[in-house]
């Protein structure tokens, strides 16, 4: 359990935190860390991010938030997501993730900063945090969905589901549930048979060539989550949800 890298070239990250893979501080930051060591070994073509248990990933750990006192827990979360989701974007490699199950919050974060996205069958995405009273990730939902849907997920907490992904093109392909980590695998086979230099150049080029700069956009998200927190509107609504 936890967050493992199987080294190759073929580089797998699988977090398995139960019961909902819902990260704390630390699990972000060592998501980050384990995305970025796979992406810096120089025997790495691609790298997959995946995980086990009930979904994709759930986000941040509401209940760490909660118990917490003052805001070291919210600068240090704030911090890690934007560490992980970053970890992920200037990955040396591509990154494929391949998405199970629930794929919320953070989750989208990691999904939306991907290079590619597979799915399964069960796959669902979307933003919970107007119901939890903070903000975030829209910047990487844009990635995956229109403006104006992007727009309505964000104010009503609505999901999306993989098929409509697809049908957007936004997930590359939908797997049967127990077929998924073969699809990713199929995908990153195909990349990694290129010229591995090739492709490092591409990654690079592909993000310096990007519309919106992720990282500056999180980062003003994030200003306002800090805000509804300041004005009592994030601890009201995190033990409304716990």
């Amino acid at each position: 359990m936890g967050i493992t890298l199987r080294a190759g070239p073929i580089a797998e990250v699988v977090v398995d935190v139960p019961p909902v893979n819902a990260l704390t501080v630390r699990g972000w930051e060592e998501l980050a860390w384990t995305v970025r060591r796979a992406g810096d070994d120089p025997e790495t073509r691609v790298v997959v991010l995946r995980a086990e248990g009930r979904g994709f990933n759930a986000g941040v750990d509401i209940k760490e938030l909660r118990d917490a006192e003052g805001y070291e827990a919210l600068v240090g979360v704030n911090r890690a997501c934007y560490a992980a989701f970053a970890a992920v974007y200037e990955c040396a490699v591509p990154v494929i993730a391949a998405v199970h199950g629930h794929c919320l919050g953070g989750g989208v974060g990691l999904a939306g900063n991907a290079d590619i996205v597979v799915a399964a069958d069960d796959a669902y995405f979307g933003l919970p945090e107007v119901d939890r009273g903070a903000l975030g990730a829209a910047t990487h939902l844009a990635r995956l969905v229109p403006q104006h849907l992007m727009r309505a997920m964000v104010y009503t907490c609505r999901n999306v589901t993989a098929a409509e992904l697809h049908a957007f093109g936004s997930v590359l392909e939908v797997a049967p549930r127990d077929k998924l980590r073969d699809a990713a695998l199929e995908v990153a086979g195909q990349i990694a048979a290129k010229d591995p230099y090739v492709i490092r150049r591409a990654k690079e080029s592909l993000n310096g060539i990007d519309p919106v700069d992720v990282k500056r956009s999180y980062r003003f998200e994030q200003g306002f989550t800090f805000e509804l927190n300041l004005m009592g509107a994030g601890d009201r609504h995190r033990e409304r949800f716990t």
